[in-house]
């Protein structure tokens, strides 16, 4: 009987042995047959990047931990909120779906509605990551951007600037209190070293202008009359140099330039080859009198 006693015993050991690491694996609340798997219902942190902003027109995905009658899709309005259940609208312009994950669990909090909730919020779709590019570009339309697009990429998808564009262009913004700004943005200071570049990103929203350049005519004993870009610092005889040049028949001593004055009328007087050329100036190259 003494084998039997002892095999008895033997089990009766590994039977209370697998009762307390039942009773260890229940008070801790994980599963003795699956201790390492994740919950189903465990948020899923598959936020967009951080540099996305949310704006009119995009529609994200909402998920609230334990609260599936929080959950689904949610549309922005034109007015930059989305409204929930509990706590109503949420203003969410201009912020990153990770900043309003937050601003939401915050208004959960604030309401007594949720002791310490958890909120998930996705990207589904966006129309806020385009810019408009308006004035002297070749295809004038709104463009798809990205965190790293830069103003020269932005051009080139309307087609590049116009022989006529300006080498100053603006940035317009318009912040979440609807005041809207101007950044100039020198084109010609990207060659230059010495050039201090706004090195702001484009966001959803934002318009780029690219003005008309300055311009002035010349007519008269030149080669190619016409309207040309005014360059900086351009002088009368280098206006002539841009129109080709005189004719057999020109005189470079008998110039005149008709401009308006501060009172707005218009003022023609004689001009030397180093006077300086404005913007508006109209140019008459004469015959030379010999």
């Amino acid at each position: 009987m003494a084998p039997v006693l002892k095999f008895r015993l033997s089990s009766l050991v590994w039977l209370v042995s697998a009762l307390v690491l039942m009773l260890v694996f229940a008070s801790r609340g994980i599963s003795a047959e699956t201790p390492t798997s994740p919950s189903r219902d465990a948020p899923q942190m598959d936020l967009p990047a951080a540099s996305a902003q949310l704006g009119p027109g995009d529609t994200v995905a909402i998920r609230v931990f334990g609260e599936s009658d929080m959950d689904g899709n949610v549309y922005v309005a034109d007015d930059g909120s989305i409204s929930l259940p509990l706590v109503g609208s949420i203003q969410v312009a201009g912020l990153s779906p990770a900043q309003v994950s937050l601003k939401i669990e915050k208004a959960l909090r604030d309401g007594k509605f949720l002791v310490n909730p958890h909120v998930t919020l996705t990207l589904v779709s966006s129309v806020n990551q385009l810019v408009a590019v308006l004035g002297e570009v070749r295809t004038p339309g709104r463009y798809q951007v990205g965190a790293n697009t830069t103003i020269f990429q932005l051009l080139a998808q309307a087609g590049g600037v116009t022989a006529t564009s300006a080498d100053v262009i603006f940035l317009i913004r318009t912040d979440a209190s609807g005041n809207q700004s101007r950044i100039p943005i020198n084109l010609k200071g990207f060659s230059d070293a010495s050039s201090v570049l706004p090195n702001q990103k484009f966001k959803g929203g934002d318009s780029i202008f690219v003005p008309r350049a300055d311009q002035f005519y010349i007519y008269g004993e030149v080669t190619q009359p016409n309207e040309y870009r005014l360059e900086p610092g351009m002088t009368v005889i280098q206006a002539i140099a841009r129109a080709g040049g005189l004719t057999l028949r020109g005189s470079d001593r008998r110039v005149d330039i008709k401009r308006k004055g501060p009172d707005g009328r218009e003022v023609t007087a004689r001009a030397k080859q180093s006077d300086p050329v404005l913007p508006g100036d109209v140019i008459q190259v004469k015959e030379s009198i010999f």
